[in-house]
């Protein structure tokens, strides 16, 4: 299998995860309203940002998934199906170093998201600046 290595693999790659992420029966509904002729090449721009280095994407993950999570919450389990099926679909489709940089960054990705929407404390709520 080849690695990834165009924006056309990356939209093949999440077209192939979005098949069976809309349909899963964990996070199937986190999806029910999205418009995925318009969300997708958002989502290409992302990753072509995260791994390509091209600046196509300015948007906030945090700020979309907020919205979200205040829908119906997204908790670790719903992040570690999003991981496990974003993974299963990277190594059904390529194989290689930016492959595997993908796998990587979608686990620290869903890491960071979880840590920011679930965490018992926002950070930002209790830093105080002292003189």
């Amino acid at each position: 299998m080849k690695d990834i290595e165009t924006r056309e693999d990356l939209e093949h790659l999440l077209s192939e995860f979005y098949k069976v992420a809309t349909k899963d029966s964990e996070i199937g509904h986190h999806f029910v309203d999205l418009d995925l002729g318009s969300h997708l090449p958002v989502i290409v721009d992302f990753w072509e940002k995260m791994l390509f280095g091209k600046q196509k994407y300015f948007g906030n993950p945090l700020a979309v998934h907020k919205v979200l999570h205040e829908k119906s919450p997204l908790t670790l389990r719903h992040f570690q199906r999003w991981i496990k099926i974003f993974g299963e679909k990277v190594d059904e489709n390529f194989s290689g170093e930016i492959a595997e940089a993908a796998k990587l960054r979608a686990k620290m990705i869903g890491h960071a998201l979880n840590q920011r929407l679930n965490s018992p404390t926002n950070f930002t709520d209790h830093v105080q600046i002292t003189k």
